[in-house]
């Protein structure tokens, strides 16, 4: 591992590019500072001296086509306040092409495969832009970032660079423009119905062997119940997701929807097979041991949602999993008309071996990628500029969430309120206004990402109280970089969903007591057959290259 003093002459070169050696000719020379392309040419609408918290305003009318995500719960209106002060903000005017949520990766592909993509392509998920590599059909966009002096600011101060190094492919470049977190935000934990704990001299747990004291009282006093049922079992590849997410997080394993079959081990330096570890298998013996004495539904492996959610408001159970919006808008709401003076809180994720950790990677959200059909266009630069201001400055991010002041929203000392007759997610059911559906504000294609100050923003009070907790946490390392090359991105693509598959239906046969904890070694032994050793040594190969390469 690298010296913390020692710097990579990619570091240094980006480095340089921020303080100024890189202006917009794009005369760097490498690193992320330009890449040596001539973009005097391609300056129509843009700003000369453009800089971090300065307003975008394009010194010409300009138009970008953009792929919009259209969400069915705020479906696409052309007379949302957002195009239009957008336009009136920055002199740009976004021409949307709109695919349905559902049809949207599909979509993506098929445009970006036959050239007929769009300049910008936000609400891309890593690694989705790995695809579009080697065919030349997307933007390496780390060479043109010294165009972006919001996005770098930002990158600069919360300290992201390793977090950026990780989604770079073989070339040393990255591809996508990720969404960029101050603070890592947690979203899942597990909720319990507190009256019911109060009623019987129960206190909310703090660590995973308090759950199980909790779990075991509650089965005494409701011997013929599950004291937890869970849900989001299904339309995922990884069944309870959310809750294998966060225990693995507990166990300092990724798991449920955070799930990858490589990991990489600090200690060995060196990447290893996740659903293979020692702390895996710790974690799925703990999940075996609940399921084994009946506090665990096993029927929450399958089920529907609206199902567990129904045994939960029929108290057939008191424990689910939840995130802060269920928690209120769902269990909460429901519970209050069906189950007279029921309490529901959620609590900060139980500590586990690994301690107060949070996995890492999770300050990056989805993206912008940005085709490279853009770079031949005059008014490249000023598009780069565009992107900055309205993805990464601190002005245009609070715009694209909360609106426009005074018309949508006040603001009093960093407190944030919706004008009367508007409501955010069901925060005012009466309103007969919406701040997404009737503006385009708190749209997921422009908003994500941010200060701590403005992600937070909109916590309600119990999501406030859970971040509180969460956010101070220790990150855990982030993975290194090791991209494949494509001829081994064939090879890593045919072996990894067969790996995948097999590594989730062996921990479901474990958790569910189908298979004997002594099947281990063979559970292992299964997955070196689909060539899980192989996958393992060409990451670890790709690993020693970039190192060797780049540091």
């Amino acid at each position: 591992m690298k010296n913390a003093g020692e710097l990579s002459r990619r570091q240094i070169l980006a480095a340089a590019g921020f303080i100024g050696l890189a202006a917009l000719t794009g005369c760097g020379s490498g690193g992320d500072g330009g890449d040596g392309k001539d973009l005097t040419k391609k300056q129509d609408g843009a700003m000369k001296e453009y800089r971090a918290g300065q307003q975008f305003k394009a010194s010409k009318a300009l138009s970008f086509s953009m792929l919009h995500n259209d969400n069915p719960v705020y479906p696409l209106k052309t007379g949302w306040l957002f195009w239009k002060e957008v336009t009136k903000r920055t002199g740009v005017t976004i021409k949307p092409i709109d695919v349905p949520l559902a049809d949207y990766e599909k979509k993506r592909s098929v445009l970006i495969g036959a050239g007929d993509a769009p300049f910008l392509i936000p609400k891309t998920y890593h690694p989705s832009e790995v695809a579009f590599v080697s065919s030349g059909a997307i933007l390496p966009v780390s060479e043109y970032v010294h165009l972006m002096p919001n996005f770098r600011d930002k990158v600069r101060r919360w300290k992201l660079d390793p977090e950026l190094d990780s989604i770079r492919q073989s070339d040393g470049k990255y591809y996508l423009l990720p969404g960029l977190h101050e603070k890592p935000r947690s979203g899942y934990s597990l909720s319990f119905r507190t009256d019911v704990l109060d009623k019987h001299g129960l206190t909310l747990p703090t660590t995973w062997d308090e759950v199980t004291d909790v779990l075991r009282a509650l089965k005494q006093e409701y011997p013929g119940k599950y004291p937890w049922t869970d849900r989001w079992s299904t339309n995922t590849p990884f069944p309870c997701g959310a809750l294998f997410q966060y225990l693995g997080q507990a166990y300092g394993v990724r798991a449920g929807w955070a799930y990858d079959n490589l990991s990489f081990d600090t200690q060995a330096e060196k990447f290893v097979f996740t659903a293979t570890q020692d702390a895996y298998r710790q974690m799925v013996e703990y999940l075996r041991g609940l399921v084994a004495e009946k506090l665990l539904d096993p029927e929450s492996f399958t089920q529907q949602d609206d199902q567990a959610v129904q045994k939960l408001l029929a108290e057939k159970s008191y424990v689910i999993s939840a995130n802060p919006q269920e928690l209120v808008q769902n269990y909460r709401y429901n519970l209050s008309k069906q189950v007279k003076g029921a309490t529901i809180e959620m609590v900060p994720v139980p500590l586990g071996p690994a301690g107060p950790v949070l996995l890492s990677g999770i300050r990056l959200e989805n993206g912008v990628m940005i085709s490279s059909k853009a770079l031949k266009s005059s008014d490249f630069v000023a598009m780069m500029q565009f992107v900055d201001w309205l993805w990464y400055s601190d002005e245009g991010q609070k715009f694209c969430k909360w609106g426009v002041e005074g018309v949508t929203y006040t603001e009093s000392g960093g407190k944030y309120t919706l004008r009367p007759g508007i409501s955010l997610m069901g925060s005012d059911p009466d309103a007969p206004k919406d701040l997404q559906k009737d503006y385009g504000f708190f749209n997921g294609v422009f908003t994500y990402g941010g200060s701590w100050e403005l992600v937070s923003s909109n916590f309600s009070p119990d999501e406030k109280k859970f971040q509180d907790v969460m956010s101070q946490r220790k990150e855990l390392p982030v993975d290194p970089a090791h991209p494949l090359q494509s001829s081994e991105q064939e090879r890593a693509t045919l072996w990894d969903t067969p790996l995948k598959d097999a590594a989730i239906q062996n921990t479901l046969q474990f958790v569910l007591g189908k298979r004997p904890m002594s099947e281990w070694d063979q559970h292992v032994a299964e997955l070196k057959a689909k060539n899980m050793q192989q996958l393992v040594d060409l990451h670890n190969k790709a690993y020693e290259r970039f190192k060797k390469e780049n540091g």
